[in-house]
């Protein structure tokens, strides 16, 4: 098999846009870049650093207050050219997703396709953003309620989906209003790093959006700054307990959209073909590195052999490799050190804990051998108390265990810590409501695999896969502050 090199010389280059300022040299370190498909170094990365932070903040709090008193239709307007340049920029920027996390190309162009979508969403918003009147006790008066943008918001961004996780952080934070300062992920920066060059030619007021491509020190560095009014964050649940530990010190307000252990439950009336290749989604999609992925699946138990039978049926046919061939349907994961901690979960799983290696299971040599690539591994009989059921793998793993009631499904599903994501594979209407109702996740799913999650309902998690909402009006009002203004209309004493 023949693996292809990515294009380098249409990088971009400026891993600091600060105001109209674009900048190829951040005070951070030079950091590599490294491509997931051959392991080869595309680009030596000047990072950004904490002093660019401040900067940052500077340009983004001096621009808030034109670009919140700007009317909402202009920046409806502003956003929906964002949205046209997204879906003129469709090639490129699927281009880089490809290089900065070995993303198949067959998938890429819908990211900025659904970019588009989401700044379309949002930009419907920003001129319909009202308060309320409440009627008052105590005499006359006039009582309402407005809602106001933050000031400065805080997004920082992961690696497994940059333009995905910008775009749904950045679409909601700007429709109401504020200004932002994103961080780009070092070890994927290429998307985020072009999304901040487009918002200047779309005509953003300089300032508005702010990019740094930097490690963790640029992270806390924002989570810190007393310029910062809130922070979006997007990532693991260990990095989230830093992040809310220095918040702490301003008191700052974080929303925290984190990972997952979602559940795909698979009854015995289900269309068992399609309940097949909905559960390798979770395997397939982004290599298994998503947080909202179905990754552990459980299966009532007279169709439980069966059901595995066609998952590695399925797995066989599909195709794993090169990312820029148009018919690799799944590509690398992102890098040796994630590849190794995945094996390692693997062995784990089937060595110590007794479970069944149905498939995959080994790191895939010869051709393939100087990328990070796994084949999809399916894990049976897991007990759903073992690692391999309770921890994120972040790779193409699934784990399988049966049930035999439906209670026993819902107690499994709801027995982790997480609580992001579900899918319900089942004919029984009853079934389905119920279940999902007894459910502990933020996003349910019956009979599908996270294709219904679009930009006009709310997502995000409970437990520990974090609170607070992204997408919808729920997403909107999430960075949107509400004053009350209580105006006294009793005449003074003595007044005729």
């Amino acid at each position: 098999m023949t693996f292809h090199s990515p294009n380098t010389s249409t990088l971009p280059r400026h891993s600091v846009i600060v105001g109209d300022r674009l900048i190829e040299r951040g005070s951070g370190r030079v950091m590599p870049h490294i491509y997931p498909g051959t392991g080869q170094i595309t680009r030596e990365i000047s990072l950004a650093g904490p002093q660019d932070v401040d900067m940052a903040v500077q340009a983004a709090r001096a621009a808030f207050p034109a670009w919140r008193a700007l009317p909402g239709d202009k920046r409806r307007d502003l956003m929906l050219k964002m949205a046209a340049l997204f879906e003129q920029n469709t090639k490129a920027l699927g281009e880089l997703s490809t290089v900065e996390n070995g993303s198949p190309s067959l998938i890429t162009p819908h990211f900025p396709l659904d970019a588009a979508q989401k700044f379309r969403y949002f930009a419907g918003w920003a001129d319909k953003i009202h308060g309320q009147t409440v009627s008052t006790w105590g005499g006359p008066a006039h009582d309402y309620v407005i809602a106001e943008p933050y000031g400065v918001v805080g997004a920082i961004i992961p690696w497994n989906g940059p333009l995905f996780a910008a775009t749904m952080v950045l679409a909601p934070v700007l429709a109401a209003g504020n200004c932002v300062v994103v961080k780009a992920p070092e070890i994927a920066p290429y998307t985020v790093m072009r999304l901040g060059e487009l918002f200047l030619e779309a005509g953003f007021p300089p300032g508005v959006v702010n990019v740094l491509t930097g490690g963790p020190d640029v992270g806390e560095a924002m989570v810190g700054h007393p310029g910062i009014d809130k922070i979006q964050f997007v990532g693991s649940g260990g990095t989230a307990k830093k992040v809310l530990r220095k918040a702490a010190d301003t008191l700052k307000p974080c929303g925290l959209e984190l990972g997952g252990k979602s559940a795909v439950i698979v009854f015995a009336d289900a269309d068992l073909q399609y309940a097949a290749q909905r559960g390798l989604s979770g395997a397939i999609s982004v290599s298994g590195q998503g947080c909202v992925n179905g990754t552990r699946l459980l299966v009532e138990r007279p169709v439980y052999e069966a059901y595995l039978q066609m998952l590695q049926a399925i797995a066989g046919h599909i195709k794993v490799g090169d990312p820029y061939d148009g018919a690799t349907v799944m590509g690398p994961v992102i890098s040796e050190t994630a590849l190794n901690r995945i094996l390692g979960m693997i062995d784990t799983a089937v060595n110590k804990d007794g479970a069944r290696l149905v498939t995959g299971g080994k790191r895939l040599g010869g051709d393939y051998a100087p990328g990070y690539y796994l084949p999809i591994t399916i894990v049976a009989d897991a007990d759903n108390k073992s690692m391999i059921a309770q921890q994120e793998v972040f790779g193409p793993v699934l784990a399988v265990m049966p049930f035999d009631t439906e209670d026993e499904a819902i107690a499994l599903a709801n027995g982790t810590s997480y609580g992001l994501g579900a899918y319900v594979h089942t004919n029984n209407l009853r079934r389905a409501h119920y279940v999902a109702s007894q459910l502990q996740a933020g996003m349910i799913h019956v009979n599908g695999s996270g294709e219904a999650m679009s930009p006009n309902v709310p997502f995000g998690g409970m437990k520990q896969s974090g609170y607070g909402r992204l997408s919808g009006e729920a997403g909107l009002r999430e960075f949107l502050q509400a004053k009350n203004v209580w105006v006294n209309l009793a005449k003074p004493e003595g007044a005729k």
